[in-house]
């Protein structure tokens, strides 16, 4: 079987030093903090993943040690502010060695030549703290919306069912408490709430294998990858603002949803990486071109020529994908290629190729693509051996990306991208009337993530950040948590916000004082 190989990450340089201007609005060095209107002496951050401090695909001690919560706290404490009690993680490594699913946190690594992100060992089993201790970090890897008012949520033995998340397991204080009643119950005196990015995000980085819900309010038929309803996140959110209310919890600030085309899980892998300069690869185009020259034909007397496959033997070329969203056309081409080689081979381009086409510029290849792209699909060579193929047909047909069209979970089309966009867009509607009809701020993490994916990036203090995937220095390994230093610089957003709405007067912090990535 021919493998095609392709690097899974470009030459991997260190931050660039770019001129001498900071991106702070205030001189740090001498400035006296005050609490303004608000009260910082038991300050409780509610949220999911980003909160919690997770990067690199896991949660670690670490990096929860830098969460933006635990930076902000860490501010607030020149204004009054109390201790800030996270549920560490009990080592570096991450991850739940008892459940499957839950690896390590990912570092980098020279494999064949190329540093790639590799996954470590799980450091522990999951376990369960003691009864009743609470936390001022609540934040919940995986926790959507609706998620942060279900009793049971924390309950280990709802793990085989699904309905608990085990990382609210480890610090739930009882087995039949919510997320809400747990913050209730630490009585804090100011909070942030940073929620509703898993509700669709989930859908995105599975390559929009889930469903969109809108018009379904029932959350409990939900699966994990859906979208939720617009009106589910902020019923949702209304509920916890409330209940927080109800209990004369009035002071926060909340933060809304980021764009995913911020987001480098959905923007480094080209939908062109195919190089003729790779020997691998490049000898094979001719043959290839060969090959798919009486599909080619199937295709352009179908009307659809923009589905024809070929590579070019001067410029990168794109890949081939499935896209559910185009009509499946697989009957119709088998019918169309059995004159020319058979009816069994033709069924089987049929079905191969019914819904493929070459990607486009528009559609995202997600990150977990990069080690898949020309490697042969072992599922699909084992298929076709079983329907007779020898070695060589079998291994021909199966290269992901080449032969093969990259299944559903590695792309987002056009369609699916514009689903997530009108969520995304109705939920910060939606946070954004909360936040005025609760008095509280406005985090725009949106445009501030919008502000990374742009060439100028952010700067501080000389050291400039962009949402560029490793090199870029905000974001992790796993392209969508952010790294120590990603994490400063939105704690840094909700100072200002703060400040602003409660005319506090806490210093923000200077990004390049923490963590990014490690390299080998």
């Amino acid at each position: 079987m021919k493998k095609y190989l392709f690097t899974s990450l470009a030459a991997i340089s260190l931050v660039s030093i770019v001129g001498c201007n900071t991106g702070f609005e205030q001189d740090v060095a001498d400035m006296q903090s005050t609490s303004g209107e608000a009260d910082f002496s038991t300050y409780v951050a509610i949220g999911n993943s980003l909160t919690s401090g997770f990067r690199d695909n896991a949660l670690y001690l670490d990096g929860q040690k830098e969460s933006y919560p635990s930076i902000i706290a860490t501010q607030m404490k020149r204004a009054g502010g109390g201790d800030f009690e996270q549920p560490l993680m009990p080592n570096n490594d991450g991850g739940f060695s008892n459940l499957p699913g839950f690896p390590g946190k990912l570092e980098l690594k020279l494999v064949n030549g190329s540093l790639s992100p590799i996954p470590k060992s799980a450091g522990s089993e999951l376990k369960h703290t003691p009864a009743g201790k609470l936390y001022n970090n609540v934040g919940v890897p995986a926790a959507k919306s609706y998620h942060l008012l279900v009793e049971g949520y924390g309950n280990p033995a709802n793990l085989p069912s699904k309905k608990a998340n085990p990382y609210f397991v480890r610090f739930a204080s009882s087995p039949n408490t919510s997320i809400i009643k747990d913050v209730i119950a630490k009585k804090p005196s100011f909070f942030s709430l940073w929620i509703g990015n898993n509700d669709v995000l989930l859908y995105a980085t599975s390559g929009g294998v889930g469903k969109d819900q809108k018009g379904n309010t029932n959350a409990q038929t939900y699966d994990m990858y859906d979208i939720s309803d617009p009106s589910v996140v902020a019923g949702s959110i209304d509920r916890v603002l409330a209940s927080l209310k109800a209990e004369g919890i009035t002071k926060g600030v909340i933060a809304n949803i980021p764009d995913i085309g911020s987001i480098p899980f959905f923007t480094t892998v080209p939908y062109n990486p195919l190089s003729p300069a790779n020997p691998s690869f490049g000898p094979m185009i001719p043959k290839l071109n060969e090959n798919f020259s009486a599909l080619n034909k199937a295709f352009t007397a179908l009307g659809v020529p923009e589905r024809s496959i070929s590579f070019s033997n001067t410029k990168a070329s794109e890949i081939i994908i499935k896209d559910r969203d185009i009509k499946d056309i697989g009957p119709l081409l088998s019918f169309a290629l059995t004159p020319f080689v058979g009816a069994q081979k033709a069924k089987l381009l049929g079905s191969l190729y019914g819904q493929a086409r070459p990607a486009t510029a528009s559609d995202f290849v997600l990150l977990t693509a990069s080690s898949q792209i020309g490697k042969v699909n072992t599922e699909a060579y084992k298929n076709f051996k079983k329907l007779g193929l020898s070695d060589d047909e079998a291994g021909q047909l199966a290269i992901n990306g080449v032969t093969f069209p990259m299944e559903d979970q590695y792309i987002l089309t056009p369609n699916e991208q514009k689903l997530i966009q009108n969520a995304v867009t109705a939920y910060n509607t939606a946070i954004s009337a909360l936040a005025k009809k609760y008095g509280i701020g406005l985090v725009d993490a949106y445009a501030k993530m919008k502000e990374l994916n742009t060439l100028s990036g952010i700067q501080y203090n000389g050291v400039k950040y962009t949402n560029t995937f490793v090199t870029g220095g905000a974001f992790s390994l796993d392209g969508i948590h952010l790294t120590g230093r990603g994490y400063a610089a939105i704690a840094n957003e909700f100072i200002k916000t703060i400040n602003a709405q409660y005319k506090s007067t806490l210093p923000q912090v200077n990004p390049n004082d923490y963590s990014g990535i490690k390299f080998p």
